[in-house]
């Protein structure tokens, strides 16, 4: 170990000197640019993280295998050479590497030996060897693979790149071409499966997709917050991460909506409706044109100017694409009757001055004219005939009522916008105009996407793959999806194969039982999760006193190593922050990543994704009679716990658990 990290040292130290040094060696200031770019990029990517081992494993190839008989490879996070360029440690995303998560006794992939790697704070500790020529092999028997998996969770998300089972590295390894849906049960590793995916389809790709991105998209900032140590961790630092409100956010979000409007804002007709709002601004010209040019006078007669406005509507163009091509069209008719006349081509300021000559922009205004995202979506809330025009055949009368602002701002700039405004206007903006495309999305917890931000991520993702990662029992938003099928369409991806994680490796056994109780009442058909872990707590207490009850828990919970999540209704969440301060105990909300304490204090709503060692849930009924899906979010509260799971009470716990 100490070997391959004085190599990684020297590696960084060559990054740094080159970056230095750059601007004396590049031929020009471009040049020295990108070169600096570059090599500053590649510092941050060869940082090492003390506490982190460079490497896992080890691969003994056998005679059998023609190629590589007689070698070994040490197997890690990234690839590490020594001062002459040979490998002292391979990156687990290389192709050799494969063999290290797929290799088993019925195939050995030429593989004599593999050996795992057990760590302490960096440090080798132990080892165990598996002679796949032999016939021995472990599996999920293997000591260091089961204490690596039941090691305490502290802190942000760690990467599974030391126990990637086999199923997982299938669709980590799955092309850049191929979209994958992942039903994921609770605790069989959706996310890291997704994040580790984005991380190998970078290696594989490395600058197709530096030039257009990698997005991952979660369902709000603190699983954001959680998930961002990640991919950094496998040297990867430049993929983009944001939540859907980051991804819509032209304007600023000042006002909220009633959950009935909402519904109706969310609902993929929305999509239609902005259509033929737009398009029902374009208009067949009915009156000719006249352009003075110094002493001539060019016209065009309205014939004419119907079939430059016709054709552009058929391309199918953006909209405001389309306005531009027609005045371009229009500017090339005039340029044809100059030149006829002149005898030559105009010059490039004449084309320009025309194009913006009052008779072609008047023109361009009252056939085709010119408009905002924002000020599509204010016309339509604000004006009920406007409304109710593009409404017609796709909203009932009720829905209309519920979308029509009562007293509505005098501008759109004046206006506060709610969430699901921004997504209609992020909708607008697409219909008006190209809106950028990344090379590959990583969607989680998408299961909560509604048919309109899909739309706004298919925006995104128009001419890519993306890797979705959801459990629809973990379903919570008013507009969840009950099946797969209907959210892949709407994300422009029908085609999709989904696959389904149901072996859990991180939450217990009777963690998992005990929540499973729910599925039958969640109305979504989704396979039973089952868990390998036979380790771990379960306890369901009543209680007449909630406040003592909760902070003897986690006074006990804190004897142990690891984190604690105390998980309430979310208007409860300050009240035992306060009940647990004046008991003496340090808390954080989900919101303080910096250096938190070991003690966090998370509202119902926002505790989708993270997970803690031990989870005190206090007062199951409040938590369903909080939305009308409670009973999907208690599943997904219950299913945090990767260690110990206490449920607190004193009314009633819900009939399924009882």
């Amino acid at each position: 170990m100490g070997v391959s990290r004085a190599a990684l040292r020297r590696m960084r130290q060559r990054a740094e000197e080159l970056y230095a040094t750059g601007d004396k060696v590049a031929g020009d200031a471009y040049t020295a640019e990108q070169l600096g770019r570059h090599m500053a990029r590649r510092v941050v990517e060869l940082a090492d993280q003390p506490d982190t081992p460079l490497f896992f494993g080890r691969l003994d190839f056998g005679a059998a295998d023609a190629e590589h008989a007689g070698h070994s490879y040490h197997i890690g996070r990234r690839h590490v050479t020594d001062d002459l360029g040979e490998p002292l440690v391979l990156d687990w995303r290389a192709p050799i590497s494969r063999s290290f998560y797929r290799a088993s006794v019925k195939d050995p992939q030429g593989v004599a030996v593999r050996r795992r790697f057990g760590f302490q704070y960096g440090e080798i500790t132990s080892f165990e060897d598996e002679h796949l020529d032999r016939g021995e092999e472990l599996g999920t028997a293997s000591r260091i693979l089961t204490a690596e998996i039941e090691r305490p969770r502290v802190g942000p998300m760690r990467d599974i790149v030391a126990t990637i089972q086999p199923e997982q590295d299938e669709l980590v390894r799955a092309d850049l071409d191929v979209s994958v849906c992942v039903q994921g049960a609770p605790g069989t590793g959706k996310t890291a499966v997704g994040l580790h995916r984005a991380a190998f389809l970078l290696y594989q790709h490395r600058e197709r997709l530096r030039r257009s991105g990698v997005l991952v998209v979660g369902p709000n900032r603190a699983f954001l917050a959680y998930i961002a140590g990640v991919l950094p961790a496998l040297g990867e630092v430049e993929v983009a991460q944001a939540c859907v409100e980051d991804l819509v956010a032209r304007v600023p979000i000042r006002g909220g909506d009633d959950p009935a409007v909402a519904a109706v804002k969310h609902d993929a007709r929305m999509a239609d409706l902005l259509r033929r709002a737009l398009h029902g601004r374009i208009r067949r010209p009915e009156e000719p044109i006249t352009v003075s040019d110094g002493s001539y006078r060019w016209r065009l007669g309205p014939e004419v100017l119907r079939r430059v406005v016709d054709e552009a509507r058929r391309e199918g163009l953006p909209y405001g694409v389309g306005r531009e091509r027609v005045r371009a069209r229009v500017v090339s008719l005039l340029q044809r009757q100059a030149e006829a006349r002149r005898a030559e081509s105009p010059s490039d300021a004449w084309l320009r001055r025309m194009g913006r000559s009052q008779p072609v922009t008047g023109f361009l205004d009252a056939v085709w004219p010119a408009v905002t995202p924002e000020g599509l979506v204010f016309e339509l809330l604000a004006d009920p005939a406007a409304l109710a025009a593009a409404a017609d055949g796709l909203l009932d009368d009720d829905e209309r009522d519920r979308l029509r602002w009562r007293r509505p701002a005098r501008t759109a700039k004046a206006t506060r916008w709610s969430a699901a405004d921004a997504v209609l206007i992020d909708e607008a903006a697409g219909l008006i105009e190209r809106l950028p495309s990344f090379g590959h999305v990583v969607v989680d917890e998408a299961q909560d996407l509604s048919p309109m931000q899909c739309r706004a991520i298919a925006r995104r993702s128009e001419h890519a793959s993306i890797t979705l990662l959801g459990d629809l029992a973990q379903g919570t938003a008013p507009w969840a999806a009950t099946d797969w099928p209907s959210l892949l369409a709407h994300l422009g991806k029908p085609a999709t194969t989904v696959v389904p994680l149901t072996v859990g490796f991180r939450v217990p056994a009777a963690v998992v039982a005990f929540a499973n109780r729910l599925l039958p009442a969640l109305a979504v058909d989704v396979p039973e999760a089952r868990s390998l872990r036979r380790d771990g707590a379960l306890a369901v207490r009543a209680t007449p006193d909630l406040v003592a009850a909760t902070v003897a828990e986690v006074r006990a919970a804190l004897a142990h190593e690891g984190s604690v999540g105390v998980i309430a209704v979310d208007d409860r969440g300050e009240e035992l922050r306060r009940l647990l301060h004046d008991a003496g105990v340090a808390t954080s909300t989900v919101d303080e990543v910096e250096a938190p304490e070991r003690v966090t204090v998370v509202p119902a709503g926002m505790v989708k994704g993270l997970e803690y060692d031990h989870v005190v849930v206090v007062e199951p009924a409040e938590i369903v009679a909080a939305e009308p899906r409670g009973l999907h979010r208690l599943y997904v509260v219950l299913t945090r716990a990767v260690s110990r799971l206490t449920v607190l009470h004193t009314d009633p716990l819900p009939a399924p658990l009882r």
